[in-house]
């Protein structure tokens, strides 16, 4: 028969058998580690990034007034005056992404340690309620930023983001704001929006309550396909910030054929025609 204190030591062995596989308790987020994170949602915790992969702001060309804006009330909601939760939606890579993470940094550059930069993956969004239940005891404000955010037919996480941006009983918190890129102004796939038009009892409610979460951000800026002349300001752009050592005619001549093999003109192309005039010129992009 087993006595009690063999009972007892055999308990405590199993308990800290179990403590060692267990996960360890998520800890608050501690936003003085960096100025950018990535929410890891399995842990439940913000991971440091060390260095952001970022352009400078005077780097993206041919879309000077959406660049205004969102500077403008990005420096707002760094000094704690009201701003708005912003959807940067439009033309595949016409400097979407690339304009938040700079204009994140040119304001932290203006005043130093005022915002952090979260990046949130789409596949995470369900998560979000937990993500703000640790910065809503924060001091320092942060952008919470999703890239390429789009729903798909059956997918529910949307009323998640609804609910966090403007609904629930405790609303955003007042030091967090939310910058989001896609390439669908509503977020939904237009199909699904005509679906629910043709067979839903009363329509317009079926399509208001999915092109509401849209409604969520103040800020809608439109990013579409640009010109020839913006797209050679960009690569001349590039090219004088690298320092390429090319004459100005050869340098668009090449600019111009590089687009039409690639048959798009952008902020991305653009770069890409760069990245490979330096290697053939041997100069590095640094």
């Amino acid at each position: 028969m087993t006595s009690s204190s063999e009972t007892a030591n055999l308990l405590t062995r199993i308990a800290e058998a179990l403590e060692r596989l267990a996960p360890p308790r998520p800890s608050d987020a501690s936003l003085e580690a960096a100025d950018a994170f990535v929410w890891n949602a399995e842990e439940g915790r913000l991971d440091p990034v060390p260095e952001v992969a970022r352009v400078d702001l005077s780097l993206i060309k041919g879309i000077d007034r959406l660049r205004d804006i969102l500077l403008d009330n990005t420096r707002r909601f760094a000094k704690g005056l009201p701003a708005n939760n912003a959807l940067l939606w439009g033309a595949r890579g016409m400097g979407k992404s690339s304009m938040v993470k700079a204009a994140h940094a040119t304001v932290n550059a203006e005043m130093p340690g005022s915002l952090i930069l979260i990046e949130i993956h789409r596949e995470d969004i369900e998560s979000l309620p937990r993500l703000m239940t640790q910065l809503r005891s924060q001091d320092r404000r942060a952008i919470i930023f999703c890239d390429d955010l789009s729903f798909d037919h059956d997918d529910t996480s949307y009323k998640s983001l609804k609910a966090v941006l403007e609904g629930g009983i405790e609303g955003r918190p007042k030091n967090v704001i939310f910058y989001a890129t896609s390439n669908r102004r509503h977020l939904m796939p237009r199909d699904m929006m005509e679906n629910e038009r043709s067979t839903a009892i009363n329509p317009s409610e079926a399509v208001e309550e999915k092109v509401s979460l849209s409604d969520r951000f103040g800020l809608w800026l439109g990013f579409h396909n640009c010109s020839q002349d913006d797209y050679l300001d960009m690569v001349s752009g590039y090219a004088a910030h690298y320092g390429l050592k090319i004459e100005p005619e050869t340098l668009k001549a090449e600019a111009i054929e590089w687009s039409a093999t690639r048959g798009s003109r952008s902020g991305r192309v653009a770069w890409q025609f760069i990245q490979d005039l330096a290697g053939r010129l041997g100069q590095n992009l640094s």
